[in-house]
């Protein structure tokens, strides 16, 4: 009851079917070949084509499956695997046309009912096909389109509007700690809380916590920091305004008296920062001085800090804050308590990751590199302890939170307060494998398929064996200034929209004579949830370049 048509050329599919039969769930193109001796650059030109055709009559959710013989692709599914530039380079060139890789199988011609293998070199002769490979694409997610968000607020008896920096405008109201959401970071936060309430007595803090601080936050470097510059009045009309913003006043860092810093009538300062962390909200609940030992209260949301590009690095993620409020002289012995708890829960939640570990390093005695979220947490005050989570083949740990206690000036006779900060986006990612922290951003609904509301698994990625592309830049330094190598990689962040994926110093030159420095750096991108293509990375670069002339004082070599 199919219908067949005969001589459809691959490359003009919408040529041959009405409009409303062009909605196909699979297309199907087994062993492409131009015919006779054809080499891989004209191969590549067909499969080229024949993406781009299939994106016309495709269905949102359909599939094309592609079956290649052993070693063709240029994947790491062959085996072995021929060198990149003698292979068809399948995945970059479905990238092109917007596609993923998302599963790879063993082509099976003996499951198909009356196929056969003919057609070697345009002749009615069979072809090899052991150890062929089915490539299964689909659709990625559409570029981000980076409009201007404006952020409007409440200050006194004047609004105050502040544009949210590029790089964090897809970051914003995303909702992933909020009742409704199943994303794994508010998982693993309820299940974090609910083994708190079996050892203390919890108390969660659901109001809405301020986004904008003022001042300088003490002993932090001034490049990790979004700053912000405020604006009187409403914000231009044309902008789109981020309404779950509304309620973000300004809040002063940890250790500093709010009252003086927000008052009727004040001039509005010029300038504030989106916070790096929740620890100055712990200081209003450690002065109100309400609560008895044993008493735990629970602070979490997005905090926003600049930092390099590393696969573990992000400018985003989600904080749990502890505030554990304890009898002077028991706190090693409640810190004690407060880790074990942590770390039964932590055991109870992972599933199939192998060889997971849990140990708490006393911060004098920390055996791993520092991450940078641990560095930056150096910067906010002294730590007692390190919370590491290890995994195969990584067991020393990467630090996902830090113990501190408050300072002297916020303690009591009686009692001693103790802060745990947890680094939630780190911990979803070593309990459930996800090995880039993009991946818990992503819009791509596929993601969140995975992890039914309370339950963490074990991820599998949509996206295989992405390609990556290569640029490097080489530029001259400012006579007498140190390069701002976090503001390099921000810029780097902004210009790519997040598909930059490593950069690298390469080579630091100093010219004889005249004392000028040059510095080389070798630039990655590469997408982790969407079709990247070459030429779209190469705009990239070649933005980048224009913007680091502009914003960073540099000139290009």
């Amino acid at each position: 009851g199919a219908e067949v048509l005969f001589s459809v050329d691959c490359t003009k599919l919408k040529e041959h079917f009405l409009p409303g039969k062009r909605e196909f769930d699979r297309i199907y193109f087994n062993f492409p070949h131009c015919g006779r001796k054809a080499g891989v650059v004209k191969n590549r030109q067909l499969l080229a084509r024949f993406f781009h055709s299939c994106a016309e009559v495709l269905a949102q959710e359909g599939e094309i499956h592609v079956a290649l013989c052993n070693g063709q692709g240029g994947t790491p599914a062959d085996q072995p695997r021929r060198e990149w530039h003698n292979s068809w380079q399948i995945v970059a060139v479905a990238a092109g046309a917007g596609f993923i890789l998302s599963e790879v199988h063993p082509f099976k011609a003996q499951t198909i009912e009356g196929y056969k293998c003919t057609g070697y070199r345009s002749q009615d002769k069979s072809f090899c096909v052991e150890g062929a490979l089915n490539h299964i694409f689909t659709q990625g997610t559409a570029p981000l389109c980076f409009t201007p968000v404006s952020c409007k607020t409440q200050l006194g008896s004047q609004n105050v509007s502040f544009q949210v920096p590029q790089v964090l405008v897809d970051k914003m109201n995303r909702g992933f700690l909020e009742g409704n959401s199943s994303h794994p970071v508010r998982t693993i936060k309820e299940k974090l809380s609910a083994g708190l309430s079996q050892a203390f007595a919890l108390q969660t803090i659901s109001s809405c916590l301020p986004l904008l601080h003022q001042g300088h936050p003490g002993g932090v470097c001034h490049s990790n920091i979004f700053w912000i510059t405020l604006s009187s009045g409403e914000a231009p009309s044309t902008e789109k305004t981020s309404q779950g913003l509304a309620k973000a006043v300004l809040f002063s860092h940890f250790g500093q008296d709010t009252d003086k810093n927000v008052q009727e009538g004040c001039p509005i300062p010029q300038q504030v920062y989106l916070r790096p962390s929740l620890l100055p909200h712990a200081q209003a609940i450690i002065k109100k001085r309400t609560f008895s030992p044993g008493t735990i209260q629970v602070l979490s949301g997005p905090v926003f800090r600049k930092c390099r590009i590393t696969p573990h690095s992000m400018p985003v993620f989600h904080e749990m804050l502890i505030v554990l409020a304890v009898s002077r002289g028991t706190e090693n012995s409640c810190i004690q308590m407060l880790v074990d708890n942590i770390k039964t829960t932590l055991n109870s939640l992972h599933q199939g990751v192998p060889g997971i570990s849990i140990s708490l390093q006393e911060a004098t005695s920390f055996g791993a590199e520092l991450n940078d979220f641990a560095a930056f947490e150096q910067q906010l005050g002294e730590i007692q302890h390190f919370l590491c989570v290890g995994t195969e083949p990584d067991p020393s740990g990467s630090c996902v939170g830090v113990i501190r206690t408050a300072p002297d000036e916020l303690k009591t006779h009686e009692l001693v307060v103790v802060l745990a900060s947890l680094n939630l986006d780190l911990l979803a990612m070593l309990l459930c494998g996800i090995s880039d922290w993009r991946m818990l951003w992503t819009w791509d609904r596929r993601f969140l398929r995975q992890f039914p509301e309370g339950e963490l698994r074990l991820f599998k990625s949509f996206s295989l064996y992405p390609p990556s592309y290569v640029h490097d830049v080489s530029f001259w330094v400012p006579d007498g200034e140190e390069f701002d190598e976090v503001a390099f990689h921000t810029l780097a962040r902004r210009v790519s929209g997040e598909m930059v994926v490593s950069i690298q110093l390469r080579d630091n030159f100093q010219q004889a004579g005249t004392g000028r420095r040059s510095l080389c750096y070798r630039v990655t991108f590469q997408s982790c949830d969407r079709a990247l293509g070459c030429r779209e990375a190469a705009e990239m670069q070649l933005h980048f370049r224009e913007e680091m002339q502009q914003h960073l004082g540099v000139t290009l070599r």
